[in-house]
C-alpha cells in the first residue's frame, strides 16, 4: 500500500507555505521594526543596570561557540543542504537576537561616557550602526551572515565593544588594560571565524592575522582618545573662587568669570563609575586654547552614587575678556572622560 501525502501536501498548509514564502520579505521586515523597538527598551535596562553585562558576555560567547561549531556539526551529521539551511536559519535568528540584546545593552552606557565636542561621539556612532543593522533580518541573513569576511569582522568588532565595556565593570581593570585585552581578543574572534583551523596553520594566514593585531593595537594606542572610557562619565562640574575641602563643594561657585578678574580658580568634577571599577584620572586646563596645567593622576574609586569628587585650581591673572577656561578630564591611558567650560565675561 503506497504511503499517502505527507502534512506539508495538504491543501491547507500548501497553501500558508505558499502565502509565507510570497510574503517572507514584508515579514522580515516587521520583525525588524519589532526588534528595533525591543532594543529601545534594552537601552532603557542598559542605562540603569550594569549587573547585565555578565549576561552579554554568555550572549557573545554562544555566537561565537555556535558559529564554530556549525561546520563541525554539518559534516559528521551529513546534513543536506536543505537541512544545513534550516540550521542556519534558526542559528541566525538567535545570533541576530543576542547582538541586538548586547549591542542596544551597551549603547547607552558609551553614550553617557561621550564629550560631545570630541571625536569619541564617532566610536558610539559605529555602535549605534552596528547596533541597528542586527535589527535588520533581510540583510543580516542574506548578506552578513552569508560572507564569512563580514560575519567576521561584524563578530570581532562587537566582541571588542561589548570586552571593552564588560570588563572594567566585572573584573574592576583600568579602561587602558580593558581596551588592550579587549583588542586582541576581538582578532582572536574574527580570526577564528573567518578561517579555518587548517588555513590557520598556514604561515602566511598565520602572519597576516598578527598583522592586523598589531596594526590594531597601534591604531587604539595612538587613537585612544576615540574610544569613550566606558562606564566613567562626568554627573557634574563646576567652577568657583574656593573649595570646602570637607565636603569638597564650592563655597564661591562662578557661572563666568569676570573680565580682569585675577584669583585662584578652582573646578570640581564629580565622576561616576559603577561599584569596584578603579582607574586613575586627571585634570587638563587650558585657558583661551592654550595649556595651563597638566595635574597629576588621582585614584578614582567607584561606587560613589554622587561620584568621586575631584578638585584642582590655577591662578588666574587679569582674565582676558572673551576667553574659554576649560577643564578636560582625563584617565591615565588618554581617555577624554568629559569636559567642563566656563567663559570671560
Amino acid at each position: 500500500m503506497a504511503p499517502g501525502p505527507g502534512p506539508w501536501a495538504w491543501p491547507g498548509v500548501a497553501a500558508c507555505r505558499e502565502w509565507l514564502r510570497r510574503h517572507e520579505d514584508r515579514l522580515w521586515w516587521l520583525h525588524s521594526a519589532w526588534a528595533l523597538a525591543f532594543g529601545v527598551g534594552v537601552m532603557w535596562l542598559g542605562a540603569r543596570d550594569f549587573r547585565y553585562l555578565r549576561l552579554a558576555f554568555a550572549q557573545v560567547a554562544f555566537i561565537w561557540v555556535t558559529s564554530l561549531l556549525l561546520p563541525h556539526v554539518a559534516r559528521r551529521a551529513r546534513l543536506g543542504p536543505a537541512a544545513l539551511g534550516r540550521v542556519r536559519l534558526v542559528l541566525n535568528y538567535f545570533h541576530k537576537n543576542f547582538y541586538q540584546q548586547v549591542l542596544f545593552f551597551v549603547l547607552p552606557v558609551y553614550w553617557a561616557s561621550v564629550t560631545p565636542s570630541s571625536l569619541n561621539v564617532l566610536f558610539v556612532g559605529l555602535v549605534a550602526c552596528s547596533a541597528v543593522l542586527s535589527t535588520f533580518d533581510v540583510v543580516y541573513d542574506r548578506h552578513v551572515s552569508a560572507r564569512a569576511e563580514l560575519a567576521s569582522v561584524f563578530f570581532g568588532f562587537n566582541l571588542f565593544v561589548c570586552a571593552n565595556v564588560a570588563l572594567p565593570v566585572l573584573w574592576s581593570v583600568s579602561n587602558a588594560t580593558a581596551m588592550r585585552l579587549a583588542a586582541p581578543l576581538a582578532v582572536l574572534g574574527f580570526a577564528t571565524i573567518r578561517f579555518t583551523p587548517a588555513q590557520l596553520r598556514r604561515r602566511h594566514v598565520l602572519a597576516a592575522v598578527l598583522l592586523i593585531t598589531a596594526l590594531l593595537g597601534g591604531l587604539l594606542e595612538w587613537g585612544r582618545r576615540l574610544v569613550p572610557p566606558a562606564p566613567l562619565r562626568i554627573v557634574d562640574a563646576s567652577f568657583g573662587a574656593g573649595v570646602d575641602r570637607r565636603t569638597l563643594t564650592m563655597t564661591g561657585p562662578m557661572g563666568t568669570v569676570p573680565a580682569g578678574w585675577s584669583g585662584t580658580l578652582h573646578a570640581v568634577t564629580a565622576i561616576k563609575a559603577p561599584l569596584g571599577l578603579k582607574d586613575r584620572v586627571r585634570h587638563r586646563w587650558t585657558v583661551g586654547g592654550r595649556e595651563a596645567r597638566v595635574t597629576p593622576y588621582y585614584t578614582v574609586a567607584g561606587g560613589r552614587e554622587p561620584g568621586f569628587r575631584l578638585w584642582t585650581a590655577i591662578p588666574v591673572q587679569h582674565a582676558p575678556p572673551g576667553a574659554t577656561i576649560q577643564v578636560d578630564v582625563e584617565t591615565e591611558g588618554g581617555q577624554l572622560i568629559g569636559r567642563a567650560r566656563t567663559t570671560v565675561e
